[in-house]
């Protein structure tokens, strides 16, 4: 495949590819730094995996194709933006949407287009948060900037939508409709198994802010104690 990409015709392909090579090189720094940063600094972290990709030629043609365009590197600038793709798995729905703040917080990224399969899930229950973002690649020629698509999931979502995945591609989008409807019922219950994550663990942190209180004023009681004996 590399050798392919060295020939004269393919050498456009090769430098589109390699700058957004560079654009996810650029994220995935900005990714690392925040996982490490809550890894060590905070009590919590979001984050729990993170995947990257940048898709090749022969994949962005088949899409070109797909959408009803001439497979050409003009048309892969304009209409295929996931050329360069991050995948972000997060524990539970609600770090999702604060991984989405903590990225538009960052002055150099910017956010072109959010697309929430979360709160509006597609027909077939698939269920997920895309971002568009533009970054910029700086290149001896200049500064570049570079379409990135992010998709969000929990872990469960993720689950969900790699199986549902492997179901099409052996289908080619022609899934009997019972198996359809199992996947439906699937992303319900996904949905539910999220949901019911995220009470539990809102329960265990009220648990643990009310030992951390009781603590408090055991300690405080005891210090009023001592200090009411010294003053005896």
């Amino acid at each position: 495949m590399y050798e392919a990409l060295l020939t004269d015709e393919m050498k456009p392909w090769r430098d589109l590819l390699l700058v957004h090579k560079f654009a996810v090189e650029e994220i995935k720094t900005k990714l690392q730094v925040l996982d490490e940063e809550f890894r060590n600094i905070h009590d919590y972290n979001p984050i729990e995996h993170i995947r990257y990709r940048v898709k090749k030629p022969n994949s962005i043609m088949e899409k070109l194709d797909r959408l009803g365009f001439e497979p050409t590197i003009e048309n892969a600038r304009m209409h295929i933006f996931d050329i360069a793709g991050v995948r972000i798995i997060c524990s539970f729905t609600e770090d999702i949407y604060r991984v989405v703040e903590l990225l538009k917080s960052q002055d150099d990224i910017d956010v072109v287009l959010i697309k929430d399969y979360i709160k509006n899930p597609k027909s077939n229950g698939y269920k997920s948060l895309h971002l568009h973002v533009d970054l910029p690649v700086y290149l001896s020629s200049g500064m570049v900037k570079t379409r990135i698509e992010i998709q969000i999931r929990t872990i469960a979502m993720d689950f969900w939508a790699s199986l549902e995945h492997k179901i099409y591609y052996k289908y080619r989008n022609k899934a009997p409709e019972s198996i359809t409807n199992q996947l439906r019922v699937c992303a319900s219950m996904i949905s539910t198994l999220d949901e019911r994550m995220w009470a539990i663990k809102k329960e265990i942190s009220t648990l643990n802010e009310t030992e951390e209180l009781t603590l408090d004023e055991n300690v405080i009681s005891a210090i009023n104690i001592s200090n009411s004996q010294n003053d005896n």
